[in-house]
């Protein structure tokens, strides 16, 4: 499995708190705070949840 980085490109603000969840549980907690993670299919999930919050790079 790669790796990938994770980038907030947009505010958690007034999204369901399941979603603000999420992007807590991914390590971002501020708007343009990237974190890396090992594509794991947990990982991919998450991702795949909160897509229209983050940008997503293969490393």
């Amino acid at each position: 499995m790669g790796r990938v980085k994770i980038t907030q490109v947009k505010s958690v603000i007034d999204r369901s708190k399941r979603q603000k969840d999420t992007v807590k549980a991914l390590g971002l907690r501020k708007m343009h705070q990237s974190v890396e993670h090992e594509l794991t299919p947990q990982i991919e999930g998450m991702i795949r949840k909160v897509s229209h919050l983050v940008k997503v790079e293969e490393l």
